[in-house]
C-alpha cells in the first residue's frame, strides 16, 4: 500500500502531535495538587494509575502512527528520485 503524501505528513504530525499533548498531560499529572492524583499520605491514587495508563498508551499509538507516516514519506522520497 502507498500513502499520498498529505496522509503521510498528517501521520506523522499526529504521532508528534500526540506525544506534546500527553507529555504535557503527565508532567501536570505528576505535578498535580488537587488531591485527585495523589491522596494525602503522598500515595498514588486510582486516577494517576488510569490516567497514567492513558498516556502511556497513547504515547505507543502515537509513535506507531507517526512511524507509519515517516515510512510513507521515506518511500515517495524513494519513489520521487527514481522517477
Amino acid at each position: 500500500m502507498k500513502l499520498s503524501r498529505p496522509v503521510s505528513w498528517f501521520l506523522l504530525s499526529f504521532g508528534a502531535w500526540s506525544w506534546v499533548i500527553w507529555f504535557t498531560f503527565v508532567k501536570n499529572l505528576w505535578k498535580d495538587g488537587s488531591g485527585l492524583a495523589f491522596d494525602d499520605a503522598g500515595d498514588p491514587t486510582a486516577y494517576f494509575w488510569v490516567h497514567l495508563l492513558l498516556a502511556i498508551t497513547s504515547f505507543l499509538l502515537g509513535t506507531g502512527i507517526g512511524v507509519i507516516g515517516f515510512r510513507g514519506l521515506r518511500a515517495l522520497r524513494r519513489s520521487d528520485a527514481a522517477a
